[in-house]
């Protein structure tokens, strides 16, 4: 019974916040700050333990990979641009994985983070299920990961379009591709305001990030792990 309540009061918060926010379509009413900031008012308002929250809500933390592997069909519809620009693609994103990854270390390693904070903090620009895995595979702590993530995707998708208004960035693949590097779950749901093609290269980039991010865990991250203080 509590999964049901706890599944339905995150379920209806976020569509409020939502309606909320095609309604003003104010940056910080961003969908996931205004019920993420709720849900926390509402657990400790409560005094519900945040791992019996976590844990009566899990189902809605499932449906993140089925909803990853669903990109697949508008990818698909727009395949001619993806092969066009495949080698763009592939540049950008890997340019911006590693960035990602180089950032958060040269950041954590000059703010003397605990080495389980800094190996929590590296897989935070990509897609939750994947920066999960990776988290575990580097000795990262998965739920700290979680919560970069998050905080990453927010922060993204709230300067994101600010970002790409101020530069004058007209095309809607670098649009797409730059809110998906930048923000991942986030960022596509800020493109999907610009357009379809936006959308698709956003989900395209959080896609590109989780694969190549892999191929980081065997190369950058153990090269990183032995400067660790």
């Amino acid at each position: 019974m509590k999964i049901i309540i706890c599944t339905a009061i995150t379920f209806f918060i976020y569509m409020l916040a939502k309606k909320t926010y095609k309604k003003w379509s104010f940056p910080l009413l961003n969908p996931l700050v205004v019920s993420t900031l709720v849900l926390i008012g509402i657990i400790s308002l409560v005094e519900i333990p945040v791992n019996t929250y976590i844990s009566d809500a899990k189902y809605i933390t499932h449906m993140l990979g089925p909803a990853t592997v669903a990109f697949a069909i508008p990818i698909y519809k727009h395949l001619p641009l993806l092969k066009k620009y495949f080698g763009n693609i592939l540049v950008s994103i890997t340019s911006g994985t590693f960035i990602a990854i180089i950032s958060s270390f040269a950041l954590a390693f000059l703010g003397h983070l605990h080495p389980d904070l800094l190996l929590s903090l590296l897989p935070r620009s990509i897609t939750t299920p994947v920066a999960i895995e990776i988290s575990k595979d580097i000795g990262g702590l998965p739920s700290l990961t979680t919560i970069f993530v998050i905080v990453t995707g927010i922060i993204g998708g709230i300067i994101g379009p600010y970002i790409i208004k101020w530069f004058s960035i007209q095309s809607p693949i670098a649009r797409g591709l730059a809110l998906g590097m930048g923000a991942h779950g986030s960022g596509t749901s800020a493109a999907m305001e610009y357009g379809e093609k936006e959308a698709t290269f956003s989900m395209i980039a959080m896609i590109f990030a989780a694969w190549i991010s892999l191929f980081w865990v065997n190369s950058l991250i153990p090269t990183l792990m032995t400067i660790m203080p």
